[in-house]
């Protein structure tokens, strides 16, 4: 049987990389419904067009709390009810503690912690009605476990987003939601956010085997890989995991 088989998902951030990889599982694994957001409505269209006719995107800004009601509001109205919420959008500006802007800081802290904070707050304002629960999936990093100093706001807010879960996690189940809320922490993948910095990088090619070979594995992670994760804590075979983080970095925090 599909893994998600009757499940109805947003996923954020769903244009490229990861967001992109979780869409196209969930749809194989039998998910109902998927609605998809981005900021990028031409790319967001090309990677929803392949995936059936049970699929909405929308634009979605998700450091707005309009856009945030709005997009879970119309998975309700299209679908009667949302199961999945995956926070998967997220930006990298880099910069150690001395180099990062005032202006860097609090756009990293506005998408990668806040839009996590709103979409936690939208899933278990629908999730909770009827009864029925449901699982939230924040894609958080390896970088909010581990300290890198070229990369202080990004940092802290992975970081924000990992303790979140945790307290939404603890939160939802002392209520009785049935709400389960779970981190996924990613090292490097072969996304476009993740080309686009060995791009801004003085040696790219350097960079590149850096990155590489950051991880015990010795290569970047594919998106692909980092969607199954998604996809086990969005099904129920996690059913009794709730509040945990899952490292998918190739061996990078075990050392």
């Amino acid at each position: 049987m599909p893994r998600l088989e009757g499940k109805i998902a947003l996923i954020t951030g769903a244009a490229s990389g990861i967001g992109a990889a979780t869409a196209a599982l969930f749809a194989a694994e039998g998910a109902a419904g998927l609605v998809l957001t981005d900021l990028r409505p031409e790319a967001l269209a090309a990677v929803a067009a392949p995936l059936g006719e049970r699929v909405v995107a929308l634009a979605h800004d998700v450091t707005r709390e309009e856009d945030w009601r709005c997009a879970a509001d119309e998975a309700v109205a299209r679908f009667g009810r949302l199961d999945v919420v995956v926070n998967c959008a997220g930006i990298a500006l880099p910069g150690d503690i001395e180099q990062t802007t005032l202006a860097d800081w609090r756009a990293t802290q506005a998408v990668n912690s806040d839009g996590v904070f709103l979409g936690c707050r939208e899933a278990v304002r629908v999730m909770k009605e009827g009864g029925r629960g449901g699982a939230i999936v924040n894609i958080s990093s390896v970088a909010g476990m581990i300290g890198d100093p070229k990369l202080a706001a990004y940092c802290a807010s992975k970081g924000a987003a990992r303790l979140l879960t945790k307290s939404v996690a603890l939160h939802c189940a002392r209520r009785g939601y049935k709400i389960r809320c779970n981190s996924v922490h990613p090292s490097f993948a072969a996304t476009p956010m993740v080309e686009a910095m060995i791009a801004r990088s003085r040696s790219p090619e350097r960079t590149r085997e850096g990155l590489a070979h950051a991880s015990p594995l010795g290569r970047m992670a594919a998106p692909e890989e980092i969607a199954a994760a998604v996809l086990f804590l969005a099904s129920d075979e996690s059913a009794f995991i709730t509040g945990a983080e899952l490292a998918v970095d190739g061996g990078l925090t075990a050392a």
